[in-house]
């Protein structure tokens, strides 16, 4: 007896015609594309009005109640800062001991340097400034007299208030002549000075 060994193919050419093609997935559908509107000029002058305006109360914000950008006018505080110089003051935290401050006096913004603060006693002797009894260390070059001053010493400085003096000393249009300064009418302290003359 013969083995007869018939291939079977897996299909006829029937089954296959009748095996559905792969289905291939559509074609994703662009979104629609926008139409972007025509800016006019009114668009223009408004953005750019608002733009102007938020950053006019930033400055405002900021020159109020961060710092401030004052020209000195006088000598008061030569050499540290001389007439004509554009001083950045910055208003956050107290002024301490030998710190270059603005403050005003009368309707003028005037530059000094601070001594002493709310409740220490200053006194004056001898050229020297003594402050609760001890002498402080200062790089000004310039000697520090009573002369011409118009409170007494020794003297405390009342609260929230400041003792200042001028760097250049022979001016005493400070708290010699002006007693303690208000931290109400202290306009920070100078942490930028740019020279302006020859610019």
């Amino acid at each position: 007896m013969l083995d007869e060994i018939i291939e079977t193919p897996d299909s006829t050419p029937e089954e296959k015609e009748e095996q559905p093609a792969e289905e291939q997935p559509a074609p994703a559908k662009e979104p629609p594309k926008r139409k972007r509107k025509k800016r006019t000029a009114k668009d223009y002058i408004i953005g750019l009005s608002v733009k102007l305006g938020v950053t006019a109360l930033a400055l405002w914000i900021l020159l109020t109640f961060v710092g401030g950008i004052y020209i000195n006018h006088t000598n008061s505080s030569y050499p540290m800062i001389k007439d004509g110089d554009l001083c950045i003051t910055l208003k956050i935290g107290t002024p301490v001991q030998g710190d270059a401050v603005a403050f005003e006096s009368g309707e003028e913004i005037r530059f000094g340097r601070v001594i002493a603060s709310a409740g220490e006693t200053v006194d004056i002797k001898d050229d020297r400034i003594l402050v609760n009894g001890t002498g402080i260390f200062e790089e000004t070059v310039y000697p520090t007299s009573e002369e011409g001053s118009r409170i007494t010493y020794p003297y405390t400085v009342p609260e929230d208030s400041l003792f200042i003096l001028n760097d250049f000393r022979s001016d005493n249009s400070d708290s010699r002549t002006l007693g303690g300064i208000p931290l109400s009418d202290c306009r920070g302290k100078v942490i930028f000075v740019m020279r302006r003359r020859g610019i």
